[in-house]
């Protein structure tokens, strides 16, 4: 946003109008009691500026001194983040952050494929269906159970690669499927199965 504070000159005029008008109170620069006011100036202009930083930071898309509180307050980093060792970009965590914080969560194919996206991941989804007398000879001979099931549909290899907004530490490449079956095995119905299939 660009916000920022008021410069300590203005400070140091303000501080200068509340005086008293005679030949005791000097504004000159070089008096001493301009020097003092500046020096009070000084400090209110940095609280000043540190408020409208708090303004900053009470907003999870631009924090970059609360930013480890506001994952805390997420439960970030995810579980299945820590188990796997995967190193997360600066990007990512902010986007898994916004992410968190703004999921409406959903048992659709098409929110675990929105979901799979923010993790780098592209994938489809097939849902099992029971075998009827309705079904054709050649569908699968599914019991009741099956209904339960989803299978998702992912490369064998996803490979996330260093970007532009990538830091300087981190990897060129990073690549498995470890992430993606644990965060959908996570946040699957607990009545439901997951099954994974790699090309």
């Amino acid at each position: 946003m660009g916000l920022t504070g008021l410069p300590a000159a203005d400070y140091l005029a303000n501080l200068q109008a509340l005086l008293p008008q005679g030949f005791a109170w000097p504004r000159a620069q070089d008096a001493a009691l301009t020097r003092l006011l500046l020096a009070w100036a000084d400090e209110l202009a940095r609280l000043d500026n540190r408020a409208v930083d708090l303004i900053e930071e009470a907003d999870p898309r631009t924090t970059g001194e609360l930013f480890g509180d506001w994952e805390r307050l997420a439960g970030l980093p995810d579980a299945c983040v820590l188990a796997y060792g995967v190193t997360q970009t600066a990007a990512q965590r902010r986007d898994a952050l916004l992410a968190k914080l703004t999921a409406r969560g959903g048992q659709s194919a098409a929110y675990y494929i929105a979901l799979a996206a923010r993790l780098g991941y592209t994938i489809t989804i097939s849902e099992h269906k029971t075998y009827t007398v309705r079904s054709k000879v050649n569908d699968p001979l599914n019991d009741l159970p099956w209904r339960f099931v989803f299978t998702v549909h992912a490369p064998l290899n996803t490979v996330r690669r260093f970007t532009v907004k990538s830091a300087v530490n981190e990897p060129l490449a990073g690549w498995g499927n470890e992430l993606l079956e644990c965060v959908i095995s996570r946040l699957k119905p607990a009545h439901t199965h997951v099954l994974f299939a790699y090309q």
